[in-house]
């Protein structure tokens, strides 16, 4: 079942992901947040400013005492473990809000952050990290404009 509910919400993200605003300095990624198989909150890159993630977008929407203990995190990318701006970084966000579980389709190329550390950094702090390559290829489809080899 769990599977079934992996590959449902990452669809759900991937669809996010093409909601972006094309950029050409930014990967267009999707994210959803869901609590006992309910989908809680959604966002994606540059939905609420230029500089937004998708994962700071999603967890932007939730109450700060909203317990994200049981949550999952469904990402199209990797969690970003730096940021080119001022901003935290996705990883520490979701350590912070107490998500347990992360599902992801692809790992970060280093075109525009070097050495992307996201599923290590969860992992490291108990995290569990699900990465769903046979949807990989949705979820880079509308980044294509990008060199996604890592510059």
């Amino acid at each position: 079942m769990t599977e079934m509910m992996d590959h449902r919400f990452m669809r759900r993200a991937i669809e996010l992901a093409h909601e972006c605003p094309p950029s050409e300095t930014a990967y267009s990624v999707g994210a959803v947040i869901v609590a006992a198989g309910v989908e809680i909150a959604a966002g994606f890159s540059r939905e609420s400013d230029p500089k937004a993630h998708a994962e700071e977008a999603a967890l932007d929407k939730l109450a700060d005492d909203v317990d994200l203990t049981g949550a999952t995190l469904y990402s199209t990318l990797e969690p970003c473990s730096r940021r080119a701006s001022a901003r935290v970084p996705c990883t520490e966000r979701i350590l912070r809000a107490g998500i347990g579980r992360v599902v992801i389709a692809w790992r970060e190329p280093a075109l525009f952050v070097h050495n992307c550390v996201g599923v290590e950094t969860l992992r490291a702090n108990d995290v569990e990290v699900v990465e769903l390559p046979e949807l990989a290829e949705a979820a880079m489809a509308m980044n294509r404009h990008l060199d996604l080899s890592g510059g």
